[in-house]
């Protein structure tokens, strides 16, 4: 059987693993198609990066293919975290670490995520739309994640959760984010809180790495170096 390659990811998996919605993006190979495009805008060679929201691994094996990086992946959703091992596996990654669980800012809470047949729709909020079941998941803190492995980029798609993540937690020594906005669960307003709080924790908006939802933020002192050093090539 020829399984699905997109973006140079082989997808080794069956029509009936995954929605027909899901299924049919696979197919057509324009499954996270701008995430692809632009996260390597934001993970460099030798980068330690978490990423939160494995979905079926394929931004994950992107990554994984940039020369010298470590990833650490995140899904609250058992039945996604197997899927991508698969699809992780299969590309030859042996430079992922896959885990099924939440990072979240500050100590740890008790978490109730919604499961939907669509997985890239699965989130903490139950008014996103009709879901299949329900789990209980206790996050860990993210601070600590970032500390303990050094971590110095973070990737994130958590279907709005990203809104209390980047206004509460530190980012100890995080360079990068590459993150895509779920503006419709948290309205302009979110947006706002999330790019004030960001700019206070001195990151600038990267305008050349982001298009529509995707954004990379980088440390002001590094987005700085980052123009002069275009500015004295040209």
């Amino acid at each position: 059987m020829a399984y699905p390659v997109v973006h140079g990811v082989t997808i080794p998996l069956n029509s009936d693993e995954v929605s027909p919605t899901i299924w049919a993006a696979l197919t057509k190979g324009d499954y996270e198609a701008n995430e692809v495009q632009l996260v390597t805008q934001a993970v460099q060679p030798n980068d330690r990066v978490l990423e939160l929201g494995t979905g079926l691994g394929v931004v994950t094996s992107t990554i994984a293919g940039v020369e010298g990086s470590l990833i650490w992946s995140f899904d609250a959703n058992p039945a996604t975290s197997q899927l991508a091992a698969r699809v992780v596996e299969a590309n030859g990654h042996k430079n992922v670490q896959l885990t099924t669980g939440l990072l979240t800012a500050g100590n740890p809470k008790r978490f109730k995520f919604y499961i939907r047949s669509d997985l890239w729709m699965s989130s903490v909020y139950e008014n996103q739309g009709p879901y299949e079941t329900t789990i209980d998941l206790i996050s860990g803190d993210i601070d600590q994640f970032i500390t303990k492995h050094s971590i110095n980029v973070v990737v994130m798609d958590i279907e709005g959760a990203e809104h209390d993540l980047l206004v509460h937690a530190n980012l100890p020594g995080i360079e990068r984010i590459f993150v895509e906005l779920h503006d419709h669960l948290y309205g302009l307003i979110g947006v706002r809180e999330i790019m004030a709080a960001l700019a206070a924790k001195g990151f600038a908006y990267d305008p050349r790495a982001s298009n529509g939802a995707c954004l990379v933020f980088t440390r002001s002192e590094v987005a700085r170096e980052y123009q002069l050093g275009q500015a004295n090539a040209r």
